[in-house]
């Protein structure tokens, strides 16, 4: 199951917002400009609402063009606009001016969420490379295409804030999915790398690690039958993910249960792990 990732071709056209809908207005954020890609559904789709009933400026990056347009389309009204824009992040070559384009529609940047995903059903004698190459290329390649660009703008710019949203899975080689395991690994590994690299521009990196979150991934999964318990909402979620960013701590577990879970996987042995049907 994949977050949206899918067709080229960017065009912008604004949903202009205005009030705040009835109820306690949400306080007014500190970024004034943001970039999520992976908006269409789940803790995107929360992250563009949250950021907009905020006053933030969102450009809202997918594959559906037309699910980005309800997207904008529900938002408006709220105090920050919502600007869609279809892209592939499979699409690596177009990132660099397509960027470029997007925060001189946005007038700057000040955040950046890489909250694009797939993880595909993988059977237990299965060992499929083209599926497994296809997650990297999502949840690894598109990463690392759209960070690099906005490393290079907030370091020359000396500010800013980067959010990747990897997972629980990228903990341990767990049997079950071990490509969409090692994509998140990989992530992790790359933003802490960023991270460090970006430390002295005043640039943060923030690696958010879900565990269950009621998302379309999480949908499929118990479509096929896995019992999950626990979950939280995706708006939730976003909230948290948001709150981890402004402290700008360097990685959060989504919900904080996740961090004791992530804990104790890490101190199993080998010849215990490799056994355990988890």
């Amino acid at each position: 199951m994949s977050h949206d990732h899918g067709s080229a071709s960017a065009t912008h056209p604004e949903a202009r917002n205005g009030a705040e809908p009835p109820g306690e207005a949400p306080k007014r954020a500190k970024e004034r400009r943001a970039i999520v890609v992976g908006a269409s559904s789940g803790m995107g789709a929360a992250l563009v609402r949250q950021l907009s009933s905020e006053g933030v400026d969102v450009v809202a990056v997918a594959r559906r063009r037309a699910v980005l347009d309800e997207l904008a389309a529900e938002c408006r009204g709220r105090a920050g606009r919502v600007i869609p824009c279809a892209h592939d992040v499979l699409d690596y070559a177009a990132v660099p001016a397509l960027l470029e384009q997007l925060v001189r529609d946005l007038g700057g940047l000040d955040l950046f969420v890489y909250a694009s995903g797939k993880m595909t059903e993988v059977g237990a004698s299965e060992f499929d490379t083209a599926k497994d190459l296809d997650m990297l290329a999502v949840n690894v390649g598109g990463c690392i295409a759209w960070t690099n660009e906005v490393a290079k703008l907030f370091r020359t710019q000396r500010s800013g804030t980067i959010v990747g949203i990897s997972s629980i899975a990228g903990e341990r080689g767990r049997k079950g999915n071990p490509a969409y395991g090692t994509s998140k690994a990989a992530m992790n590994h790359y933003l802490e790398a960023l991270r460090n690299r970006l430390a002295d521009y005043d640039v943060h990196v923030c690696t958010i690690k879900p565990g269950f979150v009621e998302t379309p991934m999480l949908d499929a999964a118990r479509a096929r039958g896995t019992a999950i318990k626990g979950a939280i909402t995706a708006e939730a979620a976003a909230r948290s993910i948001l709150r981890a960013a402004r402290r700008r701590s360097n990685e959060a577990f989504v919900p904080l249960k996740w961090a004791l879970v992530a804990a104790v996987l890490r101190n199993i042995p080998s010849f215990l792990f490799k056994g355990m049907n988890i």
